[in-house]
């Protein structure tokens, strides 16, 4: 059925407006067979233990209810329960929970999320076909070669590439993410000198979902950069160093807490203490490193804890990531960049 076809409700007899997805009268829906039929997928999805199939059908369900509706609510409910459930999994397979983890307190679980924090490098590792995927879209490969002419001007054909693909990788991180919630999301496209942008109907609602695809990037990003660093210390060629250091501070720019940046996805699942503690972070990075781009994130952060509203309760997780992306990036921007 389609609301483009009916132009009377066949229960009630009102006329229906072109995008109405339910009669003002009687609240007939007009997709309530189609809604039916998603909603028994997703249940044998669940059944199945196909968690990311069953968000991705929910999702679909809930765009065909008005947003007012008790229908809309239950659904979105149901996301979120499972936008949860998705969450513990990584899609890499990690050893066993050190023994260490659950007796050390607050110190032991930071350094569980620490313990598991490499595996997150592990999944850009083992994300090729992803990566590949997208360098297949027509639309992505066209708005890189525009993007690489603008770069060519003024960086050379090679660490114009390299910087280009930098990019690739972090965008790509953030669609990997969103499919690991069950959200398609479209290859980057490319805005010749200012970055790079992917699009997808649905975005997580839940803050911690949020947090996760927002942080993402910075994470595949900074694997990237550290994967160009390695390929310095092995071929002594200085190209490979200076793409490491532009990496890092692309990515350290996008943890800025503001705006629709990376950094402000992560400041959301934050408690006000635990934004505090990020803004420390940020300070004693700034203290061992003195790299002026941490002066801005440290006062944007500062305002963000400051002013901005925040969670009561915070995901230790976010707080982890985004300070070790902190530390990592600066670090990985002291290191001496030869002449190139």
């Amino acid at each position: 059925m389609s609301s483009g076809v009916l132009t009377h409700c066949p229960q009630c007899g009102t006329q229906l407006a072109p995008g109405l997805l339910a009669c003002p009268a009687c609240g007939w829906l007009l997709h309530a067979e189609r809604l039916k039929a998603l909603a028994a997928e997703a249940e044998r999805l669940t059944r199945a233990g196909d968690l990311r199939g069953a968000l991705t059908t929910w999702r679909a369900a809930v765009d065909l209810l008005p947003p007012d509706s008790k229908q809309h609510a239950t659904i979105s409910s149901r996301i979120a329960q499972l936008s949860s459930a998705v969450d513990s999994q990584t899609g890499v397979r990690a050893p066993a929970k050190p023994a260490w983890a659950g007796k050390a307190g607050v110190i032991g679980a930071a350094g569980l999320i620490l313990w598991k924090f490499k595996f997150l490098f592990a999944l850009v590792l083992t994300k090729g076909k992803l990566l590949l995927l997208g360098l297949t879209k027509a639309g992505t490969l066209f708005s890189m070669l525009l993007s690489f002419g603008v770069y060519l001007q003024f960086l050379g054909w090679k660490l114009a590439a390299g910087l280009i693909l930098s990019i690739y990788i972090h965008e790509m991180g953030h669609v990997a993410m969103l499919r690991h919630f069950g959200i398609p999301a479209t290859a980057p496209m490319f805005i010749p000198g200012v970055g790079a942008f992917i699009r997808t109907k649905y975005y997580p609602k839940d803050i911690v979902a949020d947090a996760r695809v927002g942080l993402a990037g910075p994470i595949w990003g900074l694997g990237a950069a550290l994967i160009a660093h390695g390929l310095f210390l092995v071929t002594r060629a200085p190209l490979w160093s200076v793409i490491a250091f532009y990496g890092a501070l692309l990515n350290l720019f996008n943890l800025i807490p503001v705006w629709q940046l990376d950094g402000a996805h992560g400041f959301r699942a934050l408690t006000r203490t635990q934004r505090w503690w990020a803004v420390g972070a940020i300070g004693a990075a700034w203290v061992l490193t003195h790299q002026g781009l941490l002066v801005v994130l440290l006062l944007v952060a500062a305002w963000a804890a400051w002013k901005g509203d925040a969670p009561e309760r915070g995901d230790q997780r976010a707080l982890v990531e985004y300070v070790l992306l902190i530390l990592i990036l600066s670090l990985l921007m002291q290191i001496p960049v030869p002449a190139f």
